[in-house]
C-alpha cells in the first residue's frame, strides 16, 4: 500500500504550468507506476478541502545526453495535471508562487 507522499513527488513548476492554475489545473510529478484514481485520492488527502474533477497524465521519456564520448539517457518519469472542480479549494503552495 503507497502512501499519498509516495504517489506525489513533487509540484513541477514552469510558466505553462503556473497559466494553468487560474483555471484551477495544478502539474505534478508522480510515481510512474500510479495510475489515475490513486493520484485523485492522494491529492485530496495531501490537499485537504480540494476536490479533484479529472487527472491527465503523460508519461515523459528520457532526453539523450553526452557526457564527451560517452552517450545516456536521463530518467523516464510521469507527469500529472490535476483538475479540480469549481467548488474546491485552490492549492495554497501555487499560489504564494505567483
Amino acid at each position: 500500500m503507497k502512501t499519498a507522499q509516495d504517489i506525489i513527488l513533487k509540484p513541477i513548476i514552469t510558466e505553462e504550468s503556473m497559466m494553468g492554475i487560474m483555471v484551477k489545473k495544478y502539474t505534478f510529478k508522480v510515481a510512474k507506476d500510479a495510475n489515475k484514481i490513486e493520484i485523485a485520492k492522494a491529492i485530496e488527502t495531501v490537499f485537504p478541502g480540494t476536490k479533484v474533477a479529472k487527472v491527465n497524465t503523460i508519461n515523459v521519456r528520457g532526453r539523450q545526453r553526452r557526457q564527451g564520448m560517452n552517450v545516456g539517457y536521463t530518467p523516464s518519469w510521469k507527469k500529472a495535471i490535476v483538475t479540480l472542480t469549481e467548488d474546491s479549494k485552490e492549492i495554497e503552495f501555487f499560489n504564494d508562487m505567483m
